[in-house]
């Protein structure tokens, strides 16, 4: 059984660890450290340090990437480690701790997409596949050599939070799949090509506004890449909006405005119509565009 250090943050992390704690010896997890969350602005443990906690798994939340290389330091030796979405660039020497280096679980078909958001910039690129790569991590960007990939058809409706649980679930069964063999060299890294190389770069606050003059198929698009969080916004009757959901539709709006259509909201766009299927007007919490439209005072406005 081999021993494994286990690196990782979010939700999607959790399966990962979840199989390699099933199957392998993990001697310590790292995550990052508690943040403020919600309006009270309580410290909130990650997903993955709360399902160590439960696991009764040792954990460690470096600060800073001095704080980060001392905790690894202190597991030396060990087999292997594993990183799946933990958010800090890691130094060389950590890098080298390991008998076996670290491999990375990256949500997307390497080198397509390497970088921090890949499964949003998937989907806002309209991209109809992506899959998971099992690579071994060096000093660049996702540049490390791959063990296994593994891809698979992007449904028309996914957002990305169900394409990113889909991703983790998939990715934490690859990687422990692929760990045996790689540990005892049946499974050889080889680089990755040169061809096709893209860059998924952190989402941001200019990611977010919907342009009022845009095509129905980036608006969808966008929409998708950005649901559930931090969700896509548009300014409507002067008011800017979360959209978690929206399609296309035939119905003929004027571009710039909103119409209530059969109690739907419609909203026109430069070459056609989306219908806005679940929203979140400031101040209030997420509703239908029936909802919404019920609770208008006009069936009518303007999107800016």
């Amino acid at each position: 059984m081999a021993s494994v250090v286990f690196l990782g943050t979010p939700t999607a992390a959790v399966p990962t660890l979840e199989l390699l704690e099933d199957t392998h010896d993990v001697g310590l997890v790292i995550t990052q450290p508690d943040r403020p969350k919600g309006r009270s602005g309580k410290p909130t443990p990650p997903p993955v340090k709360e399902f160590a906690v439960a696991r009764g798994l040792h954990i460690e939340q470096p600060t800073n990437r001095g704080e980060l290389a001392e905790a690894i330091q202190a597991s030396v030796p060990f087999d292997v480690g594993v990183v799946v979405a933990y958010g800090r660039i890691l130094r060389p020497e950590v890098l080298r701790a390991p008998a076996h280096g670290l491999l990375n679980v990256h949500f997307s078909l390497l080198p397509r997409w390497r970088g921090a958001a890949p499964v949003a910039r998937a989907l806002m690129a309209g991209d109809p596949m992506t899959g998971v790569t099992i690579m071994k991590l060096d000093q660049g960007l996702d540049t490390g050599p791959v063990l296994t990939a593994q891809a698979i058809d992007i449904p028309e409706n996914d957002h990305a939070g169900a394409l990113t649980e889909r991703l983790a679930g998939m990715g934490a069964r690859l990687l422990v799949d692929a760990l045996p063999r790689y540990l005892s060299g049946e499974l050889q890294p080889l680089p990755q090509s040169d061809e096709g190389v893209t860059y998924a770069e952190k989402i941001g606050g200019e990611d977010r506004p919907i342009p009022a003059d845009a095509d129905t198929a980036s608006v969808v698009a966008r929409v998708r890449a950005l649901a559930p969080s931090p969700a896509a916004t548009l300014v409507i009757d002067d008011e800017p909006h979360k959209v978690y959901e929206a399609r296309p539709t035939d119905d003929p709006v004027e571009p710039g405005t909103w119409v209530a259509i059969g109690g739907r909201p419609i909203v026109g766009f430069r070459d056609g119509a989306v219908e806005l299927i679940n929203l979140q007007p400031p101040g209030r919490n997420p509703q239908s565009g029936t909802d919404w439209v019920n609770g208008r005072h006009s069936d009518r406005g303007l999107v800016s």
